[in-house]
């Protein structure tokens, strides 16, 4: 027996090595995002439902999201060139106080019943405005908030509270807010806004990238886009994703149709169809945490490819079946895979881009990938006036599986080779 043994000690052992952590600021800009994300999810939820004291229309009701996602399409590009003029912390700052203001000067205008279905359309476009701004810069900050080789981490479990908040949380919390009256429902979210411009506030840092010259807007618009366009990686990527959002939306536009319905194919009540949704909405949260695990695992090109063959999956699977069960499984699992997409793609655009394009890349990156929403719906609409609803599912099944031709140009060495370059 040794002396330590005798005193009541072990003798020491090699420590396991601790992850690196991603620290106290990157903590407190998640913070602020996932209160942040928490506010959108109730509002893209509760302003369509507090619209439903004004008009029984339809077209009218609708109009509300549209207003809410329009300035996607039309400001994109302009709010990526003006993140890589600005701090980009600074902007996020604006950008939810001028949302908080917005609500709250929505929630005073409907408790002395000042408001109308007009007032919702213009702080529907007016707020999602700035998240155009505020979305932009969250994603081109995250390489000044950790170094590049921890974004896969940084990025999981950012993309997960921002899934569980958007998606999960916010929506039945509305739902429980318009019960409490419409000027509740409003102001929830700017309450949620103004904690996270204090969260933003306290994060600390100068996050303005270094410009070389002076330059027009419009210029500077053409820099990104030619940078994205001229990256066969990030072009390639960008042009896989616009295809699969293309699919999802026109499979995701008809399905409650063939899904919900006593005489529905799938038989399902609107709550066990929200229940089918959610499935994933739930693979995507835990692939958000996993995705770094599976990066490493599969290398990142395999990782892609499966994740596309899963995107393919959930789209092309209610064509093959009609029991809730096996669907809701291939949306829990494709899901995961999803997650893992997302994680590695934008880790990937976040270490190739330069620092002083990333907003600009970023933008145009998402008008490609989300472009595309609008004209899948429709396109699911028409196909399902013309052949059936089960046509839809097969023939975007099928047109999922061809982007994985994309695979041809995406290979481990690729990706590395993009790496190496942009230290050049």
């Amino acid at each position: 027996m040794t002396a330590g043994e005798r005193a009541g000690t072990r003798t020491p052992v090699a420590a396991r090595p601790q992850p690196e952590r991603l620290g106290g600021r990157y903590w407190r800009f998640w913070s602020a995002s996932a209160v942040s994300n928490l506010a959108d999810g109730i509002v893209k939820v509760g302003l369509p439902l507090v619209a439903v004291g004004y008009t029984g229309s339809p077209a009218l009701v609708a109009g509300v999201a549209v207003a809410f996602s329009l300035p996607w399409l039309l400001f994109a590009l302009p709010a990526g060139a003006v993140v890589d003029r600005l701090d980009r912390r600074r902007v996020m700052i604006v950008a939810n106080s001028l949302r908080a203001a917005l609500a709250g000067g929505l929630a005073l205008a409907v408790a002395l019943d000042a408001d109308s279905i007009w007032l919702l359309y213009v702080v529907a476009f007016a707020a999602g405005t700035a998240e155009t701004l505020h979305d932009t810069a969250g994603q081109s900050i995250l390489p000044q908030l950790v170094p590049r080789h921890l974004l896969p981490r940084a990025n999981g479990r950012l993309h997960a509270v921002e899934l569980a908040a958007n998606q999960f949380v916010g929506p039945p919390l509305a739902g429980f807010l318009v019960v409490g009256g419409a000027a509740v429902a409003v102001a929830g979210p700017a309450g949620l806004w103004a904690v996270a411009v204090a969260a933003l506030l306290v994060t600390g840092g100068r996050f303005r990238v270094e410009r070389v010259g002076d330059t027009t807007l419009r210029a500077d618009i053409a820099e990104g886009l030619r940078f994205l366009w001229r990256h066969r990686v990030l072009r390639t990527l960008a042009v896989m994703v616009g295809g699969s959002n293309f699919t999802s939306n026109a499979v995701f536009g008809v399905l409650v149709l063939y899904a919900v319905g006593p005489d529905s194919a799938v038989g399902l009540t609107a709550p066990g169809y929200g229940l089918l949704m959610t499935a994933i909405a739930a693979g995507v949260v835990l692939g958000s945490l996993a995705a770094p695990w599976l990066e490493r695992r599969l290398g990142r090109a395999l990782a892609l490819g499966v994740s596309m063959g899963a995107a393919a999956a959930i789209v092309g699977v209610p064509a093959l079946s009609t029991d809730p069960f096996v669907i809701g499984a291939v949306f829990f699992g494709g899901g995961i895979l999803l997650a893992a997409w997302n994680v590695i793609t934008v880790s990937l655009r976040q270490r190739i881009v330069p620092d002083r394009l990333l907003g600009r890349v970023n933008s145009g990156y998402r008008l490609v990938s989300w472009g595309s929403l609008p004209l899948g719906a429709a396109a699911g609409g028409l196909l399902a006036e013309a052949f059936g609803l089960r046509a839809v599912f097969a023939i975007m099944g099928g047109l999922a599986l061809a982007l994985l031709v994309g695979m041809v140009w995406i290979s481990d060495a690729a990706i590395d080779a993009a790496e190496r370059d942009a230290f050049l």
